[in-house]
């Protein structure tokens, strides 16, 4: 028996029945047996000034992106646009996608950018260059082929019903676009309240004919948009813009006319993407038939600014909104939208709106429209096809080069994967490098090249960058490091070859005040395991004094403990409070741990390490690549992770972001107010003359 559901979308209340569930296997009876089409132009709707009224129709969301077929098998993995144009590198995140699922089939539907309210956001699509750009998102309407059976001969509602059994519920990127036998007017009044663009109506017992418009199919606008052809650009006397319209045009009756010029929609960013494409298409020609007069007055324009036209070939197609289109042709109060670049210009027409009545002789579902999670780990910001890619981050522009030059060659993670790392976790990395000025250890060919540590950037870096001065002894003279203050400063650093970052343990405002203390457990001829065992009784330690410390892995071959100062302690003080530590745990530990300096007086002993507690001493940060095979990370840790069984490459470039969009930062109690360290050291100095000794000196300073 039916089930009755009911949902809710705002102020609506849509009821609908769900039928009894046919097995996969029943439903693909009636398709006919046959190999995967090498081919399929998408079949197309016809524009009418409303939606029809009839039962046998079903309603969806008209998404405002690019259309695309995917052929995806074993042998095949293919997104074609519209006018056949292959998509699979374009949006690799859809082809990735598609190509994890397995699946056997040719699938139709709408590449789009959900803005935060879940709905398509064509500008930004348009842009698209990156994850960084936005999430993409593959929504899905018909499947056409499964499993060697052609399906396009099946009615419309078992298609749909076959391709809620073959796409995942929940996913990313691949999502099933639902279908609403609602109301028409209801979806219209949702659609326009959303900001959509309008809405798809199709016969329930549509059959899919390829490269035709049908009126099986129909599509309502809420608001006016048009494709027109670009066909040169103006430039205003006087304008400091780089243009300042667009001269639009497209097909009528097989002559290219002119329909006026566009000059709102676009911003600086736009304007030179577009003139970057434009200019090779240039000519002295104009692709009219008839030469419009920009500068002649109109009654809608009876003060036109003096402009020079530069005329370019007809082959970019855009998209416009617009308020009307007089009676002359032209088209009212245009705003630009995007590039079509899914659209071939000879098939841009007039897109004139026929009546329902015309064209349809003559239940209910909410719209869920599925907002993007701002909880989602990022992925990234460079695309994997161009080798150079500017990009802005925090107003600044970024050029990032030689991108597919390896770092790791056993890996064959390249200059992008360390970038793209750096982006993902730049949110939790940024309060250890923040305002911190940086030491760059620069590794321009990847890890087995040369490397070479720089800490001068004095008029070698964007004047955005900021920095913080030093005098050189050696040369007797003033210079500067470089200081990260945000993301673009994070990103500006690795885009050195800087695979490792490097920051001061103090802030710019306060730089003679660490942070934080350090004890670095530095093996030499030790087991991991003796590691970890020091780290536990560090911990031991600093837990019988009320001393809250952070433990993270090196990233190389030992552990980092962090014992937060609230930058109230100089670097002296730092220090010696280190060396106190760091005699304790040695003491408890004297069979293989040591704290000389020298190395040969270890006698290959395990370093505890405290001298990392100096003025300019650097180590590397939280969350930062090591120049190590694997490509491993310095990963903070909980407490009950330090064990046996602990592994270094456990922590890499392509396992952190996953691990921080789970855990969190681990690491953020390190910046608290910190230890009030005179009351400590009294603790310490009553346990005996050896700790006492230390603790005096340090009583003193403090």
């Amino acid at each position: 028996m039916p089930g009755f559901f009911c949902f809710y979308t705002k102020s609506y209340r849509h009821y609908f029945t769900v039928l009894p569930c046919m097995s996969l296997k029943e439903l693909l009876k009636g398709g006919t047996r046959g190999q995967m089409p090498g081919n399929v132009l998408p079949m197309l709707a016809t524009l009418v000034d409303k939606a029809p009224e009839q039962a046998d129709w079903l309603y969806e969301v008209k998404w405002d992106g690019y259309r695309a077929i995917s052929f995806t098998s074993k042998t095949r993995l293919d997104i074609r646009s519209r006018n056949n144009k292959s998509f699979n590198e374009k949006f690799y995140p859809v082809y990735n996608a598609l190509k994890e699922l397995g699946i056997n089939a040719v699938l139709d539907g709408e590449i789009i950018v959900p803005n935060d309210e879940g709905v398509s956001d064509f500008q930004a699509l348009q842009q698209w260059r990156s994850e960084a750009d936005g999430g993409l998102v593959y929504y899905v309407f018909d499947i056409l082929w499964l499993n060697g059976v052609n399906l396009m001969n099946l009615p419309l509602a078992r298609r749909r019903d076959i391709l809620h059994e073959v796409l995942p519920d929940g996913h990313d990127v691949i999502k099933n676009s639902s279908h609403f036998d609602t109301s028409p007017d209801d979806f219209m009044k949702i659609a326009e309240a959303m900001g959509m663009e309008g809405v798809i109506a199709k016969k329930t017992d549509s059959v899919y004919v390829p490269d035709s418009r049908s009126k099986d199919w129909l599509k309502i606008k809420v608001k006016k948009y048009q494709e027109v052809i670009i066909c040169g650009y103006t430039k205003n006397e006087g304008s400091s813009k780089q243009f300042s319209a667009l001269m639009l045009g497209l097909y009528d009756h097989g002559e290219l006319i002119s329909v006026g010029p566009v000059g709102t929609g676009f911003n600086t960013k736009m304007q030179t993407e577009l003139l970057k494409k434009l200019k090779p298409l240039i000519t002295k020609r104009c692709p009219f038939k008839v030469v419009p007069d920009y500068n002649k007055p109109s009654r809608f324009r009876p003060n036109p600014p003096k402009a020079e036209v530069t005329w370019v070939k007809p082959q970019l197609v855009a998209e416009i909104s617009y308020a009307e289109i007089t009676s002359d042709g032209a088209i009212r109060h245009p705003s630009f939208k995007g590039l079509r670049e899914d659209k071939d210009p000879k098939t841009v027409t007039w897109e004139r709106t026929k009546k329902t009545t015309d064209v349809v002789k003559s239940k209910r579902k909410k719209i869920v429209i599925e907002k993007p999670s701002k909880d989602k780990e990022r992925r990234t910001l460079l695309n994997p096809s161009e080798e150079m890619q500017v990009r802005e981050v925090n107003g600044n522009q970024l050029k990032f080069t030689n991108l597919s030059k390896v770092y790791w060659p056993a890996e064959k993670y390249t200059k992008r994967d360390m970038i793209n790392y750096y982006y993902q976790v730049a949110p939790f990395m940024l309060p250890y490098m923040k305002d911190r000025p940086q030491t760059l250890n620069r590794h321009p060919n990847g890890i087995n090249g040369k490397t070479f540590y720089q800490k001068n950037v004095t008029g070698k870096v964007p004047e955005w960058i900021e920095t913080f001065p030093y005098y050189s002894e050696t040369d007797q003279e003033e210079k500067n490091f470089l200081v990260c203050t945000n993301e673009a400063s994070l990103l500006y650093i690795a885009s050195l070859g800087c695979i490792e970052m490097n920051p001061w343990h103090s802030r710019t405002k306060k730089p003679d005040n660490p942070d934080y203390c350090i004890i670095d457990l530095d093996p030499d001829k030790n087991t991991f395991e003796q590691v970890i065992k020091a780290a536990q009784v560090t911990k031991e330690v600093l837990d019988a004094f009320g001393i809250p410390c952070y433990c993270k892995t090196s990233g190389s071959t030992g552990l980092h403990i962090y014992i937060p100062l609230g930058a109230k302690y100089n670097y002296e003080h730092s220090k010696e409070f280190g060396r106190i530590v760091a005699r304790i745990v040695h003491e408890e530990l004297p069979g293989f741990t040591s704290i000389e300096r020298a190395t040969k007086n270890r006698q290959g002993k395990m370093y505890v390490d405290f001298l990392q507690n100096r003025p300019q001493a650097t180590i590397a940060a939280p969350y930062s690549i090591r120049p190590k095979p694997g490509a491993t990370v310095s990963a903070p840790l909980h407490w009950d992770e330090v064990k046996k069984g602990m592994k270094m490459k456990d922590f890499t470039i392509r396992t952190m972001p996953s691990r921080l969009a789970e855990v969190g930062d681990l690491f953020n109690g390190v910046l608290d107010k910190g230890i009030d360290m005179k009351k400590v050291v009294k603790s310490i100095a009553k346990l005996n003359d050896s700790y006492g000794r230390g603790a005096d000196k340090l009583l003193k300073l403090l």
